[in-house]
């Protein structure tokens, strides 16, 4: 299965062999800006400079805002660079007052056809990620679903 990972500019800086491994195995990449700011609290033009640094890193044009933040002016801005991706479906395995298997509910419920739907590959996720991904994919594909990247 091919994902798209929407990429923080600052971890890609940190991890280049990471980047390099979602690379190499096909993957997309998205834009999540370098320092994974919030729109609501950072000023237009810091915001639209944090996204072009990232831009150094991550040659896309897809763009997804950090915590689903941005407001109709910084839209209009990014809007000739990029195609603005939300999602239909957020797991919130960042969540650490999930159980893995709540988080596996809410991917297993909430998922539509056309779906789409955010897992993070944070270390704060990762003991939700790793028990409801799998999971959540075999079931996905036991019901006749096919994944693809955006």
């Amino acid at each position: 299965i091919k994902a798209t990972f929407f990429l923080v500019g600052d971890n890609v800086r940190k991890h280049p062999e990471v980047f390099s491994q979602v690379l190499q195995a096909g993957h997309k990449v998205g834009n999540h800006s370098f320092n994974h700011l919030q729109a609501w609290k950072t000023s237009h033009q810091d915001y639209l400079a944090n996204v072009l640094s990232c831009r150094e890193l991550v040659e896309s044009n897809l763009f997804r805002p950090p915590h689903g933040q941005i407001t109709r002016a910084l839209a209009k801005a990014l809007k000739d660079d990029y195609r603005i991706i939300m999602w239909s479906l957020l797991t919130r395995d960042f969540d650490a007052r999930l159980t893995p298997g709540q988080c596996l509910r809410i991917a297993l419920r909430g998922t539509k056809p056309g779906s789409i739907v955010v897992f993070h590959d944070s270390l704060k996720a990762r003991e939700r990620l790793e028990y409801a991904l799998p999971r959540f994919l075999k079931q996905m594909r036991d019901q006749g679903y096919n994944f693809r990247t955006l």
